[in-house]
């Protein structure tokens, strides 16, 4: 059997599963059966999301290698009747799609790779008498996320490749959907890929610290104006970095379903984004406290604060510093460029995708 994986983490996933999974799956299949796995890094959602024409590409890819059954996993969100897609599987020719962020945020290896191993074992199993009752395995079993799951059957049309499919669907089932494309675009690469905003912060950071006025500021500040500060220092990163890059989705159709998916993956860029630049933030105010341990002296603190200088003032004046500091990397990440900061913030498949968009609505 094959796992066909997209580039970059469902490689990942399908590589580390790949260890361990044939042994897990002839202990649970029984009977002595033997499973060969072999890992396909290929894109083989190149320029298209639409879950039938993906299915297509899956049978033509497994007939060309002749392979027994095949498992393709993704890292887009497919969607499906109104519905947020888990997985397609096809009984005839032994293949199942399955989309990583409708998995989760959490435990994601794990549930990937009970979810193969569900898949696997389903295909492999006694074929139906009927094509439109083929065996019902439970995609996502109870021990693996529980009587919460939203996982459930959906509706799979007469001419479509697919013979059974899993969505989600309600309110937890969107979180979840929401949090597994946060967790593929893998929020925490965003510190790095801003070194010029970083920069431009910890020089604005250096030079607030010694300065003043800044201790006036910073010695009169209650604890509410610190977090309205930080708020709004924080949300005007973000706003100047999906604007200023040109990260928000704006959908070409009109139907109700481009446009509810359209609000997910602006939702999940906001969060992404968010995510990164709250890293940064707690970084800053690390490197503002211990940067002012090293230069603050007591006597001038006292001398221009009329407050003697104590531990509370050195957290209190990192704080409003990495607020400061903060603004100075939203004009700073201006020298980034657009190219750099999408790299960043998205995935590879989510890359692609948005660059096929734009030359959709370039041409």
């Amino acid at each position: 059997m094959a796992l066909l994986a997209d580039p970059d983490a469902p490689t990942e996933i399908a590589k580390r599963m790949s260890r361990t999974l044939p042994a897990r799956l002839a202990d649970k299949a029984g009977h002595g059966r033997r499973f060969d796995i072999e890992v396909i890094s290929e894109a083989f959602t190149s320029g298209t999301e639409d879950p039938p024409t993906l299915m297509r590409r899956i049978i033509d890819r497994g007939s060309e290698e002749n392979w027994d059954i095949v498992v393709a996993l993704t890292d887009l969100p497919l969607h499906s009747h109104g519905r947020r897609l888990v997985a397609n599987m096809n009984h005839e020719h032994g293949l199942a799609l399955l989309s990583l962020p409708s998995l989760g945020g959490l435990r994601l290896q794990t549930r990937a790779r009970l979810a193969v191993e569900e898949a696997v074992l389903g295909l492999a199993g006694p074929q139906p008498t009927a094509p439109e009752s083929p065996p019902r395995r439970q995609m996502l079993p109870e021990s693996a996320d529980g009587r919460l799951t939203p996982v459930h059957l959906g509706a799979v049309d007469e001419e479509e490749s697919a013979d059974l499919r899993y969505a989600v669907s309600g309110p937890r089932g969107y979180l979840r959907v929401l949090f597994g494309m946060v967790r593929a675009n893998r929020p925490w690469r965003l510190v790095p890929g801003l070194s010029k905003a970083l920069a431009a912060a910890l020089a604005t950071g250096a030079v607030a610290t010694v300065n003043s006025t800044i201790w006036t500021l910073a010695d009169s500040l209650s604890a509410p104006r610190l977090v309205i500060a930080t708020v709004g220092s924080v949300a005007l990163m973000i706003g100047w970095l999906i604007v200023d890059a040109q990260l928000w989705h704006h959908s070409a159709q009109g139907s109700l379903e481009a446009r509810q998916r359209a609000r997910l993956y602006n939702v999940s860029t906001v969060l992404t984004v968010g995510i990164g630049v709250l890293v940064c933030y707690v970084s800053l105010v690390a490197i503002n406290f211990v940067w002012a341990l090293f230069i603050l002296n007591d006597q001038v603190f006292a001398s221009m604060t009329r407050d003697p200088l104590n531990a509370t003032d050195y957290w209190t004046l990192s704080w409003f510093v990495a607020s400061t500091a903060t603004v100075g990397g939203a004009l700073g990440s201006g020298l980034e460029s657009d190219e750099a900061v999408r790299a960043a913030a998205y995935s590879k498949r989510e890359q692609e995708r948005r660059h096929m968009l734009q030359e959709e609505h370039d041409g």
